[in-house]
Parts: C-alpha cells; sequence; structure tokens
C-alpha cells in the first residue's frame, strides 16, 4: 500500500472577499502565513480556502501521495472511483491531482503529489 498524508483542508468560501476573510482568520489565530493563487486562498499549508464553491458542499480534502497514478490504480482495485474531468497533470504529463466520485460527509476527496 502506498503512503498517504493529509495535505489541506480545503474550505468553500461564497467569492474571495469571505475566501480572504476566513484565511485572514488562521492567520489571526494561528500565525498561518496568507497566499494568494487564483481560484484560492491559502493559510499555512494545511487550510485553502477557495474563492467561490468548488467541489464538495463543504469543501475537500486533500490528500497526499507520492505517486498519484498509482494511488489511484490502488483504490479502483479497491471499488473506489474517480472523475477523470477534474485530473491536473505536471508539464511532464505526470497525473498529479485527482477527485474521487464520492464525498465523504459534504467534502470531496482528492489525490495530490506530495513527497
Amino acid at each position: 500500500m502506498l503512503k498517504y498524508t493529509l495535505a489541506h483542508v480545503g474550505i468553500n468560501a461564497a467569492n474571495r472577499d469571505e475566501a480572504e476573510k476566513a484565511a485572514r482568520m488562521f492567520e489571526t489565530l494561528f500565525g498561518f502565513a496568507v497566499k494568494e493563487g487564483n481560484s484560492s486562498i491559502f493559510a499555512g499549508d494545511g487550510v485553502e480556502v477557495m474563492k467561490e464553491p468548488y467541489k464538495g458542499t463543504n469543501g475537500h480534502i486533500a490528500i497526499g501521495t507520492p505517486d498519484v497514478t498509482a494511488a489511484k490504480a490502488e483504490l479502483e482495485a479497491r471499488g473506489f472511483a474517480f472523475d477523470d474531468t477534474t485530473a491536473k497533470f505536471k508539464a511532464d504529463g505526470t497525473l498529479n491531482a485527482i477527485y474521487l466520485t464520492d464525498e465523504i460527509c459534504g467534502f470531496a476527496v482528492h489525490l495530490v503529489g506530495k513527497q
């Protein structure tokens, strides 16, 4: 079995302003550095606040693994399904992220490449 770790938790915000407010709250509470990206704002490495709702009723949970392709195959062999339309690839064509089809308690789950 491959190694899996919790990479981050994603929170669905209604808009950019709400996302920034939430990220700043994590910064104020815990000192997590805020870093804005195209579709989200991170607070530290572990909290991603989406600028608009994306996958998952409440958000998503990212599970890190060193080999996303192997992890996907391993989980598919165990009966889990993936949404291939969510696949993201590195410049070299290596699968780097993909969402499972089912949610867990209102959270989408995706694999992400992490060493």
